[in-house]
């Protein structure tokens, strides 16, 4: 930005609490699984202070310690807030997980930040994944910068992986998309390499050298002058022309010198609109630096580019009851409105709540209303509650710096909150006030489970319960006709993480067992049954006879009796307990042990005695007439279809259309949307996509969403069904 020499990082990294909105930057990092987000990270922390040259928090522990399942996984998992200072400056850096089955820890640190890093790896490129984010920010308007990561690569090339992220991120305008700074790079080493060691500073026409693991500032030799005047001029021509000053561009091509200290004001306020995008390098420290390669520059953007939290709008809220309220943007003296981003559980503390506050402020001690989030359906409680604040801390890896307050603007962890959840409200308990929910990812792939032993049993609606409450991708289900407990998740990495969870943290030992659709059974024609239950053992016996007709009738009619016995031949009184009877054995099912549904059961005749005959005699004759009648006639298996909508990049529609089809499935029709993408619409079959989750993320290289709802059920396949009823 300004190309400062020497930046001081004010208190030591220590992350205190903010006393006004305008001193903190709210940052999350995005980029692919891999990138550096969590080095890109712990650079910064190194650099402003915030730990030691060991890579060592001051007061133990390191800056990377979030959670031992990460540990052993070997890549981020959740959301992590550090937070540094920088030039008396908070930031707040939101490290996010790029594998895609966290996602919504990604979009939690989108809705908590007010601007992104979008982190590239230099060996890698850009996938799919992560333009499909930078056109979510997009379309929010939200300020995004790029760094390149990975320079250390053998086959690093800065320059091309600006020219892919100009044509992969700047869409009509590449020119929105250009770097800062180009890399300095020593001598070549036995294998050819040449390190990078340095920077070169466009606008300020400086060389920042980081080979001593100190940054240093010296003049450029007239060797390096000619590509750096053609990339400054680039870069010039970009800045200037995202300038409110509409002469500037004129007084540019006239000749103009223009100062250097309004293009750089002008790039700071095009940075902040959202309409210019930085690119800039960055590695770690060597072993024993102060400081990593770029992590200078980056902070510099961070706090003189990056929007503060008084520039974002306030976010949308209402009453309890639905009656819209207008908030007055980020001011700490207003009502509280806060919301939780992240729920985690700490063996000690009990549960965690990480909280951005969008207005007034937040004290410990203090009792606040928690507004549910309505997201009943996926087996989380809805709920309004007072609760009582506990201590407010401020996250470093694993320790708790314990804070004062929590200003408008700012985030902070918050104690005890027995009840609140991800994506809960917070205001005052005087005032209760509830935020627009943010969207979140429908879970898709199914995990049936249940418990693997008594013990655990006891255990295990508790340890689902906090598990959901901290995770509102995940979607709990008691399903009535299956008899399962399934946990949706996002993918085969998610339900891991999940069970280790499980396992770990609430003591709770689950088995995996095949997940189950719901099918049904019905009559594919007109039948008859007689039930005769006679039985005499001494005393009252027990005589029924009844005779029934079953009908097919159109999907989804379900169940219907009709009485047509003429005569008396079965008392009125035992009419109702044949028709208990048949819908006894019709929810048991009649062939596979599946419901069943869509008939027409008339009663037309039968027998009764004057002593004998009972209640319980006629549903048991009831219950023995259907099933005689299903034993002489044909029944159909029917599946559950689903209404499948998947939205896919072009170059990925044949293959997915194709994909469908050997699924059973019918393909409806497609639509072009923007962004070359198509949805293509399609009924397949509930048995062939469980895994679909996992199976389209392989298909479309992590490019493809879908969407899936329920449609009706209809006749199985002669051939599937059989399969089907050898493995009832």
């Amino acid at each position: 930005m300004g190309d400062k020499a020497n930046a001081h990082p004010g208190a030591a990294g220590r992350a205190t609490a903010a006393d006004r909105p305008a001193s903190v930057r709210n940052v999350v990092l995005v980029g692919h699984c891999g990138s550096g987000k969590t080095t890109l990270v712990e650079a910064l922390a190194l650099t402003t202070g915030a730990v030691n040259r060991a890579g060592r928090v001051e007061d133990g522990g390191t800056v990377s310690d979030y959670d031992d399942i990460e540990h052993r996984q070997q890549r981020s998992v959740q959301l992590s807030l550090v937070p540094v200072e920088w030039d008396g400056i908070k930031i707040n850096l939101l490290d996010t997980p790029g594998y895609a089955d966290f996602v919504g820890e990604l979009r939690a640190g989108l809705r908590a930040a007010d601007a992104a890093l979008f982190v590239v790896s230099a060996a890698d490129g850009v996938d799919g994944s992560t333009r499909m984010v930078w056109e979510e920010c997009a379309a929010v308007g939200m300020p995004r910068a790029i760094v390149v990561t990975h320079l250390e690569a053998a086959r690093a090339d800065f320059e091309e992986m600006t020219r892919i992220c100009a044509e992969a991120f700047g869409g009509d305008d590449p020119d929105a998309v250009l770097p800062l700074y180009l890399p300095l790079r020593g001598p070549a080493g036995p294998d050819g390499h040449a390190p990078v060691t340095g920077l070169t500073g466009l606008l300020s026409r400086k060389l920042f050298d980081y080979s001593t693991g100190e940054r240093k500032e010296s003049e450029p030799g007239a060797d390096q002058l000619p590509d750096l005047e053609e990339a400054r001029n680039r870069l010039i021509e970009g800045i200037i022309a995202e300038s409110e000053d509409e002469t500037l561009m004129d007084r540019y091509l006239g000749g103009e010198q223009i100062d250097v200290g309004t293009l750089v004001e002008d790039l700071e306020r095009a940075v902040a609109r959202g309409t210019f995008f930085p690119v800039l390098a960055a590695a770690p420290a060597a072993e024993g630096a102060r400081q990593g390669l770029g992590t200078v520059e980056l902070l510099e953007l961070v706090t003189r580019g990056f929007p503060t939290p008084l520039e974002r709008e306030a976010p949308r809220v209402t009453t309890v009851g639905g009656e819209p309220r207008e908030l007055k943007r980020c001011d700490p003296d207003g009502p509280l409105v806060a919301e939780v981003v992240k729920t985690s559980s700490d063996p000690y503390v009990g549960r965690v709540s990480l909280v951005r506050v969008f207005s007034g402020t937040l004290r410990p001690d203090t009792t606040v209303h928690v507004s549910g989030h309505g997201l009943a359906d996926r087996g989380h409680e809805d709920h309004d509650v007072d609760e009582r604040v506990g201590a407010l801390s401020a996250p470093f890896g694993k320790q708790q710096r314990t804070l004062t307050h929590c200003i408008a603007g700012d985030l902070a962890c918050v104690a005890k909150l027995g009840r609140a959840e991800t994506g809960d409200t917070l205001s005052a308990k005087d005032d209760p006030l509830l935020m627009e929910p943010w969207q979140m990812p429908d879970p898709l792939l199914p995990l049936a489970i249940q418990a693997h032993s008594k013990a655990d049993e006891d255990k295990l609606s508790q340890g689902l319960a906090r598990l959901v409450a901290e995770d509102p991708t995940m979607r709990l289900e008691q399903n009535q006709h299956t008899h399962q407990v399934v946990l949706w998740c996002l993918g085969e990495a998610h339900s891991d993480v999940a069970l280790e969870r499980l396992r770990s943290r609430y003591g709770v030992q689950v088995d995996v067992v095949p997940h189950k659709v719901s099918l049904r059974e019905t009559f594919a024609a007109p039948s008859t049954g007689r039930g005769r239950h006679v039985k005499q053992s001494g005393g009252h016996g027990q005589y029924a006879v009844c005779e029934i007709e079953v009908e097919p009738l159109p999907g989804g009619s379900g169940i219907e009796f009709v009485d047509k016995v003429v005569g008396g031949a079965v008392p009125r009184q035992f009419i109702p307990s044949v028709e208990k009877g048949v819908r006894a054995q019709a929810a048991k099912g009649v062939v596979a042990g599946h419901p069943l549904v869509d008939v027409r059961i008339t009663l037309l005749d039968g027998k009764a005695h004057s002593v004998d005959s009972s209640d319980a005699a006629f549903q048991t004759a009831g219950a023995l007439a259907l099933r005689e009648a299903a034993a002489d006639a044909r029944i159909h298996l029917l599946e559950p279809v689903a209404e499948v909508s998947v939205l896919v990049g072009d170059d990925y529609v044949g293959a997915v259309m194709s994909d469908l089809s050997g699924r059973r499935g019918r393909v409806l029709g497609t639509e072009q949307t923007s962004g070359s993408r198509t949805l293509v619409r399609a009924e397949v079959p509930e048995i062939e996509v469980g895994r679909y989750a996992v199976d389209l993320r392989s298909l479309s290289h992590g490019t493809a969403r879908f969407h899936r709802a329920y449609a009706r059920h209809e006749p199985m396949p002669p051939q599937v069904a059989e399969k089907v009823r050898q493995q009832a």
